[in-house]
């Protein structure tokens, strides 16, 4: 039989917007071509700032943060379920060569999925604005390449 052919994923973050740099929730970003790689949905944060949220709710933030089932109030996506719904798509990639622009969130999810990390690494992982991280595989089996070059 012969090997799978392999795939690979380029994920590149976006640079910070102004949204961003003032710590707001961002409504769930698409991601064309990858919709399994879509922003994850913050529910009725989405929009407002983590000091604002945290200031309401001390005890929702505390247990987004430490809780991977805990889910944003409004119908927002607990980190499992974001690290659930992007190891399926990996899983469904097709052989050959990828290219998604997703956020940082998401990236942290598929490489908690990919390396089969346990969901509380996904809050220990710092992915930068306007990098490439980027994941390939075989059958089943991710690798995660570190430190490439953007360019």
């Amino acid at each position: 039989m012969p090997p799978t052919p392999p795939v690979r994923l380029h994920l590149t973050t976006p640079p910070l917007d102004d949204a961003a740099r003032q710590g707001r929730f961002a409504p769930a970003r698409p991601c064309p071509e990858h919709e399994g790689l879509a922003g994850p949905d913050m529910g009725a944060w989405a929009g407002r700032t983590l000091d604002e949220v945290a200031a309401e709710d001390p005890e929702a933030v505390r247990r987004w943060l430490t809780d991977p089932d805990f889910a944003p109030p409004g119908g927002g996506e607990s980190v499992a379920a974001l690290i659930t719904r992007t190891g399926e798509h990996l899983a469904g990639l097709e052989p050959g060569r990828h290219h998604a622009v997703a956020v940082q969130a998401v990236v942290r999810a598929a490489v908690v999925s990919a390396l089969e990390l346990p969901a509380a690494a996904f809050w220990r992982l710092d992915v930068r604005p306007g990098t490439v991280t980027v994941l390939s595989g075989r059958a089943g089996r991710w690798n995660l390449l570190v430190g490439q070059d953007p360019a």
